[in-house]
Order: structure tokens, then sequence, then C-alpha cells
């Protein structure tokens, strides 16, 4: 069957209405839950790399103890089984000796699996991850550079895609409930939506409509509707940016993407490092144009299973729409690749991937030959799940401030738009803060003053404190501004700008006693920080 016609009856028979589900506002239940009804789909899905996204570790992972060092900032990090569980620590010879058990394992092990620690309801990553194809622990990406510790905050925006159903705090950076997570890996609902209504409905024999609209089925969805499911997670984009009084779990399968959260796209012209761009790089492929935007990720995928014989699977979907006489390549060269006939493995090549060490990434634009240019150049910013037009002013002004650190281009529009909030007297929060970010460098008094209303307006972040606390201090309010860097700290505690700020507060207040107790607590928390440690050495006591 021609990729034309193929594609053709696929619209015509998506043309009809699609169901209205019902369940968006139901409450969730849990992926245990619909194990007795569907129960062959649950026993494959729990053994994909999704349904075993994050897991309590496994003490057998560590054949013997770890160690490995960080020449850089002259530190060892161990791996270490005590009683049945992991461990990590961090030393450095003669300093600080610590240690912390690794609560959570987050990745499947396909590519490799980093480990969650807690401190109090903080949940943060540990400095050392397994990597499988290397078969070995080394650092985290990343801590080579930063030398962080254990202080890199678990965010929402990152573990919403990690886990079943995370509970982070709103705007807490990385403070969660206790427990942290209502399900641990990725389940039934996080595609399906909430299955109370489900199961309500399924439990006193109620009538099934056909279809049935009290749970979501992405397979009845348009194609868009079911690409927004899966891009939640497969799209990274350059900058994603929540609409106002979202969070990431406000997101409901069945309701476009775009109304939690935007995600944001450079030119791809040039672009190497697509990490996560699974569903704009296959937008550019010829299978996606030529099926009039009806191929979508469950085209070829099937979320419940993985399959046992990768490319034999995949060619058979290649070959719903292709022909043999299609590829270009004789049988006899087609068969002497390894395995025979393998599609994906020169069309959907996989590439080391440098953001993550030792992982891979398949390429899903799907070139026909290696090098082949893109199709669609393009010289914009893209909202790739939707329209830039239809997102509020203060959602585009934080993509175009996030975006002008990395592409200077952006400068000008993210001024435009911040003149146009300013003249519309924007009260949002995040447009205050912005306002007051500016001014701080012109007029720290009329700086603080617009913080002072986005505070009130419900606006927080280590950064907006930091800002806040050095317009105070600009304009002479030192007293307010520790008391601003106070409330910072109270609320951001693992902020190691905020706790050194709020250090050098307390000093200019001349609140010696409360400066030393300030750096001893730093010094506990942070014991990595060596200017810190050399500050408290010399404070007089």
């Amino acid at each position: 069957m021609r990729l034309a016609v193929f594609f053709a009856g696929l619209v015509a028979g998506m043309a009809a209405q699609p169901p209205a589900f019902r369940n968006a506002r139901a409450q969730y239940v849990g992926s245990k839950t619909c194990s007795p009804c569907h129960k062959a789909i649950y026993d494959k899905f729990v053994k994909t790399a999704m349904g075993r996204s994050v897991t309590r570790p496994a003490a057998d992972l560590l054949v013997e103890p770890v160690r490995v060092s960080n020449a850089r900032f002259q530190r060892e990090f161990r791996v270490v089984r005590e009683g049945g569980e992991l461990f990590q620590t961090e030393s450095q010879a003669g300093l600080f000796d610590v240690k912390y058990k690794l609560e959570y394992a987050v990745g499947s092990g396909e590519n490799g699996i980093s480990f969650v620690v807690r401190r109090g309801n903080h949940l943060f990553q540990a400095p050392l991850s397994y990597y499988t194809a290397a078969k070995r622990w080394d650092l985290s990406p990343g801590y080579e550079e930063s030398g962080e510790g254990f202080n890199r905050p678990i965010y929402e925006d990152c573990i919403v895609c990690h886990s079943g159903r995370p509970k982070p705090v709103p705007r807490r950076d990385g403070l969660f409930e206790d427990p942290p997570f209502a399900e641990l890996a990725i389940g039934c609902e996080n595609c399906h939506g909430p299955g109370a209504l489900h199961v309500a409905e399924r439990s006193r024999g109620a009538p099934v409509t056909v279809p049935d609209t009290s749970i979501v089925n992405p397979n009845r969805l348009p194609a868009r509707l079911a690409e927004d499911i899966c891009m939640q997670c497969h799209q990274g984009g350059d900058t994603r940016v929540l609409l106002p009084g979202r969070t990431y779990s406000d997101f409901r399968p069945g309701s476009r993407l775009i109304e939690t959260v935007a995600i944001f796209s450079l030119p791809a012209e040039g672009k190497d490092a697509d990490l996560l761009e699974h569903h704009s790089s296959m937008q550019l492929s010829r299978c996606f144009r030529e099926s009039n935007g009806e191929l979508g990720c469950v085209t070829c995928h099937d979320p419940h299973q993985q399959p046992a014989d990768p490319p034999a699977y995949f060619r058979g979907k290649c070959m719903t729409c292709h022909s043999q006489q299609g590829c270009k390549l004789n049988l006899a060269a087609r068969r002497a690749t390894k395995p025979p006939d393998d599609c994906i493995e020169c069309h959907m090549p996989k590439r080391t991937v440098a953001r993550i060490s030792h992982s891979a990434l398949t390429n899903h634009r799907i070139p026909a030959r290696p090098g082949e240019p893109l199709p669609i150049p393009s010289s914009r910013l893209t909202v790739v799940n939707g329209r830039e037009a239809e997102l509020p002013l203060a959602t585009r002004l934080a993509a175009y401030g996030g975006l002008a650190g990395k592409e200077p281009a952006f400068e000008s529009k993210y001024a435009e738009l911040l003149d146009e909030a300013a003249r519309a007297g924007s009260q949002d929060p995040a447009v205050l803060t912005a306002l007051g970010h500016k001014a701080l460098a012109e007029s720290p008094a009329n700086a603080a003053a617009l913080l002072a209303k986005a505070e009130a307006q419900g606006a927080t972040g280590p950064l907006f404190f930091l800002d806040l606390g050095e317009a105070l201090s600009q304009a002479g309010n030192e007293v307010d501004a520790v008391a601003a860097f106070e409330r910072g700290v109270t609320l951001f505690p693992w902020s190691p700008a905020l706790r050194k700020r709020l250090v050098l507060g307390y000093i200019r207040v001349k609140a010696y006693a409360k400066a030393r107790s300030a750096m001893e607590r730093y010094v506990a928390d942070f014991p990595e920080d060596p200017l810190m440690r050399r500050l408290l050495e010399q404070a007089p006591q």
C-alpha cells in the first residue's frame, strides 16, 4: 500500500467527531487498580522502560564497593551497601565525609540509572549514577563541572516525566509532600487520565457507551491531541513555560498541552543535540508530511510493550506504507546488514548523546540517506505545541526572557514585550518580577517597590528573593533586605546563593552572632563549599 493511499484512508476513518472523554476531573486510583481487568496489558507494561521508570534501588546493583574520584574538586565519592540498602558518600580528606541513603532509582536501566536522596522532605539527585552500557558507576551528568554534591534539587518539571504521580510542593524547588510519590513508575493514568470514574462505572455495572468515554483512549483522539500526551515528556524544546497559575501535574490526557505548558523551539537548522526533540524531529520527516499530519507516536510505538525483536517489529511498521521495491539498496546489500533487512539501522540511526554520557538517541527525522538536509528550514522561534498568538503575555515574556541568554537576537523581542506589559499595567507576578529586575540597574527604590508588589501577588523563587533583597539593600534599607533574604531562605533553605547573601546581610547590619550561626549551618549543609568554610575559620568566636 502506498503512503498517500494509506494515510488518506486513515484520515477518512478519523473524520468523525472524536468522543468527549469525561474523566478529566476524576480522581486517580493507581495502576494496580487497573490490573485485575486489564491483566495482560498491565503485565506487559510493567516490564517496559516506562513501567520501570522509578523504583526502589536494588541492592544487587552493587557488586562491590565503588570509588570515584574527582580531581578538579579533590573529592571522593563511594557507593556502599549496608543492611541490604545502598548509600552514597562524598568526602574530602581531612575536611568532611557525608553519607546518604539512596531512596529512589530513576531510570529503567536501558541507558543508565540515577538516584535520589532525601534530606527532610526535600529530594536531591545523588552525585553518582550507574551507566548500563559501560557497566560502571560514574559522576552524574554535570557533576564533574558543578561540584554540587548532594544539593541538586529534584525539580517538578523533571520528575513529572520520570515517575507516575509525584507530589511536589508547587514552586518550592525540590520540596515534596510526605510520601513524595503517590505512584512511583509511569503508569496507566499518565496516558489514559484519572481512572476513578471508569472504575466506578464498571464496578456498578453501568451501561458501557461505545466508545467508552469514562477513560481516555488515545487511539480515539485526534492525532494532535494524542501527540500531546507523548509530547509532554518527549518534546523538550529550548524552553518550556507554564501558563499562569498552572503546574506540570495539571495536564490531563485528552486536553491540549498548550493549556498547561508552552514548548518553544529555536530553528532546527544547525541543531545536532536533539535530545527529547522526538516530536519536532518526526514532524520534519517525509513520512509525517505525506501523512497529512496524521502520523504519530502510536503509529509505530505500542506504549504497552517493547518489541522483543525491534528491527523486525519496526520493519513491519515501515512495510505498512512502503514496499520491498521502495528501498534503493539491492536485496543482497540489505540482507548483509546486521541484523538483516533492518530499516531503522539506516533510516533511524542511533548516535551518541553528548549531554548524557554513555547514552544513544534514535533519529526520529527518518532521513532517506545520511546527511540529508532539513526539508523545512526555519529561521524563527516556534511554539511546537501550538501558536504563539494564543499565549498570554506573561508566558511569552518568560519564554523570550529565558531564550535571550541563549540567543542574543531575542533580547530585543524580550524588551519589546516587557515594555508592552509595563504600558498595559500588568499585575501578573512574573511581569512585575521582570520589571523589577530591569529597574534594579537604574532605580533600586523603584525596583524594590515593583518586587514588593510581585511578592504580594505570589512571586517567589531564589532569584526573586535575591533581587528583592538586593534592591532593598541598594536603596539603603539593609534591615528590610535581611528580612527579605530570611523569607527567601525559609522557603528555599537549599539555595546556596540565598544562604550566602543572608550571611552578608547579617554582617552589614552588625548581627555578628546571627552571621556566624548562619555560616555554621551553611557549612553543615554544604560542606563541599571551600569558600564559606574558609570564611568560617577566619570569623571571630
